[in-house]
């Protein structure tokens, strides 16, 4: 799916982003990430395989919520949640995660902060349905 203008300028602003995937007994688990554009597709990295890269192997949909710094027309914050498949892919997560750090905790950072970090992993989600309040949903609340 190609995304919203509005949705890519928001994802580029660096939001935190919380990603809810499925746990074995159908419960959803929820973490925050940070997380990037290659092309119309949503990536994060992961140094470590965590609980949430298992979910994703079990069952790859996801779902990613971030909240906007504006308002709608009615007044309500603009959220958008982004609803879709992910894949894992092994290596590149310190190039990626170095990359995002810029953005999420400003220009002289330098993340992973380790001399050697492992290759880890990258998430790769591509959209199929977009819901939340703000100009991507073509509503005016």
């Amino acid at each position: 799916m190609k995304l919203h203008a509005e949705v890519r300028r928001l994802i580029e602003t660096g939001p935190l982003a919380h990603l809810v995937t499925l746990n074995a007994d159908g419960s959803p688990q929820v973490t925050l990430v940070w997380i990037g554009l290659d092309g119309d597709t949503v990536v994060s990295g992961h140094l470590y395989k965590h609980h949430k890269l298992t979910n994703i192997e079990r069952d790859p949909r996801v779902a990613i919520s971030l909240e906007a710094d504006t308002k709608s027309d009615w007044g309500l914050s603009e959220y958008v949640v982004l609803y879709g498949t992910a894949k894992i892919h092994a290596g590149g997560a310190p190039a990626l995660l170095s990359r995002l750090s810029k953005v999420y905790m400003g220009q002289d950072a330098i993340f992973p902060p380790m001399p050697d970090p492992p290759p880890g992993f990258i998430t790769r989600v591509e959209v199929d349905r977009i819901a939340g309040v703000g100009p991507w949903t073509g509503r005016p609340v």
